[in-house]
């Protein structure tokens, strides 16, 4: 018999639902906010040396909170230099939602937005189509190479359209992260199809080793509350159980078996910590800056 376990990319309304509940129970972009403040800076102390522009590419933007936060950056570091921001975006909603936080920041005049509704894949076949190979002097994909089919492709396309200076960032989960230890378990059980892959910055790391990449790497500690995943019929844990299997009503669709060892994983030591009352699970991060 079929299962009735579907991807939860199948449903994008469910998904930004879920994905927008597991931003504000997870401590991740005060995570990524603590490293650009701390960061940064050095990162891209040299990206823009002697020009005029500065061009940065955005592949998975979102919603553009983290992208306004890594132009303020640039801007702090380059004071009036112009800034040409492209933004890859598969997603209507999250494009509009970027477009509206663009329109309440102040201080953007010297940045050009450039929205492109489009997967990483279908940007590359249309730069490829028109004979295009623009230079980037900062491309950065932060939470994003889960959603691409080729990886070690993708990476080498991106990699090749830096500039001598530039920097390609790249954000996702760690290896020492609740997720490594769920998905490496469970991942194969999940409805994932093509949809989505399952990688950490262990995987990136063993395919940059294995390309002669060079690189620096950060690990990033961070945590998200999942104690309502625990209470039946609770809507908010339901949609972070949703998020954390990648499975559409995964409480109400999952095999009762497979349902039974998903609950005692995310509450063992390898997936998450007990606080306060409240069950955390391990949502560390890890940065790689790859040089061109």
């Amino acid at each position: 018999m079929a299962s009735p376990m579907r991807s939860l990319l199948t449903d994008p309304a469910r998904y930004l639902q879920s994905f927008r509940l597991f931003l504000e129970k997870s401590t991740e972009h005060q995570s990524m906010r603590e490293f650009m403040e701390k960061q940064l800076l050095t990162l891209i102390a040299s990206i823009g040396n002697g020009k005029s522009t500065i061009n940065i590419l955005s592949v998975g933007g979102g919603a553009g909170e983290i992208d306004l936060l890594i132009l303020s950056k640039v801007q702090a570091r380059y004071p009036g230099v112009t800034i040409n921001n492209d933004v890859v975006e598969p997603s209507a909603d999250q494009i509009f939602k970027y477009k509206e936080r663009v329109a309440e920041t102040s201080n953007l005049e010297n940045i050009k937005f450039t929205w492109h509704e489009e997967t990483a894949y279908e940007y590359e076949s249309r730069m490829n189509a028109e004979k295009k190979s623009k230079k980037w002097d900062l491309i950065h994909m932060i939470q994003m190479l889960y959603y691409v089919k080729d990886i070690p492709a993708t990476i080498r396309y991106f990699h090749s359209l830096l500039e001598a200076q530039a920097k390609l960032l790249i954000i996702l989960v760690s290896g020492t992260s609740g997720w490594e230890t769920l998905w490496k378990k469970y991942g194969s059980s999940f409805p994932l199809n093509d949809l989505c892959t399952y990688i950490s910055s262990a995987d990136l790391r063993r395919m940059l080793d294995s390309a002669g990449l060079k690189y620096q790497f950060y690990e990033l500690p961070s945590h998200m509350d999942i104690t309502s995943c625990f209470t039946e019929g609770n809507k908010d844990g339901e949609l972070l159980l949703d998020f954390l299997t990648e499975t559409r009503e995964f409480s109400k669709t999952a095999p009762p078996e497979l349902k039974r060892q998903v609950m005692e994983e995310l509450k063992k030591p390898e997936c998450s910590e007990k606080r306060d009352g409240k069950v955390l699970f391990n949502n560390n991060l890890g940065v790689i800056v790859i040089e061109p």
